[in-house]
């Protein structure tokens, strides 16, 4: 009886922090169909009429298609350049037993540790003298560096769970090292891949400064599109906002209620798993 109660209170206890942290989202939601008056009526209105001419609005104003094509072509290829280097550089540092693999291992992670603000002057001039800034093949591949040091530590777990007697059984019949890396060792951490697929995308596609930055007009992502478009006539055009946001939420939410499980895994960097 005293172990129930305890439970239940567990589990309201987890609902009210979820409802707290989900408030702001569905806030956001209710205003995407309101019309501005109703968005800053007080008190709040809960019951209403719901419009979609917010969104049939985003339609007419010029480049926030460009904007969310940007979004969804700068972090799937950045993202997906970077899952590839990684699963190489994983696989090289879990079956090659250098001495060094924890050093390059810890310095390749603190790449993450570096606040932005440090380094987006020296990329900035970087790409200025190079001719990278405003360009496609310039933010993605920044995107994917920023990507590999967090996906290579995850697909690193996965690959050590993976025993090297499979690679000996197959290179023993006959098969190439290529071989044992794509039709052995791949298919078994395809959940790694997924989980650093959508912790990376999540990152590429909510990224807000470097894009500002070293970006520009051809690249432009829906972050920053939503702060340059968000002031409107000397106050916050609010229906553009909550309606780009909706839109924006989209695709991350999909891909996290689809791929959880993977995410669950991905969290544990395969550790869960053992040595098959």
């Amino acid at each position: 009886m005293r172990k129930g109660f305890k439970t239940t209170l567990y589990h309201i206890a987890l609902w009210l922090v979820s409802l707290t942290f989900f408030a702001p989202v569905f806030w956001i939601i209710l205003s995407a169909f309101k019309t501005k008056n109703q968005i800053l009526a007080i008190p709040p209105k809960w019951f209403f009429t719901p419009t979609f001419a917010n969104f049939l609005d985003l339609y007419t104003r010029p480049n926030v298609v460009t904007y969310i094509r940007n979004s969804l072509l700068i972090s799937a290829s950045a993202v997906l350049i970077a899952l590839v280097a990684s699963f190489l550089a994983a696989y090289a540092f879990s079956r090659f037993h250098l001495k060094s693999t924890d050093l390059i291992m810890f310095f390749l992670l603190s790449i993450r540790m570096v606040p932005a603000a440090a380094s987006v002057i020296p990329i900035f001039l970087m790409y200025a003298t190079l001719g990278w800034k405003d360009t496609f093949p310039g933010m993605i591949l920044f995107y994917a560096m920023f990507s590999i040091p967090f996906s290579v530590w995850i697909l690193k777990g996965f690959v050590d769970g993976v025993s090297e007697r499979f690679d000996e059984t197959a290179l023993i019949n006959g098969g190439s090292q290529l071989h044992v890396l794509f039709s052995v060792v791949l298919p078994q951490v395809r959940p790694g891949l997924v989980a650093a697929f959508i912790f990376n995308l999540i990152f590429v596609w909510n990224e807000y400064m470097f894009n500002y930055i070293i970006g520009g007009r051809k690249t432009t992502m829906v972050p920053v599109a939503l702060v340059t478009w968000m002031l409107n006539q000397g106050g916050v055009d609010w229906t553009f906002m909550a309606s780009l946001t909706v839109l924006f939420m989209i695709p991350p939410i999909l891909a996290v209620y689809f791929f959880q499980k993977y995410l669950l895994i991905g969290m544990t960097f395969g550790t869960v798993r053992g040595e098959v």
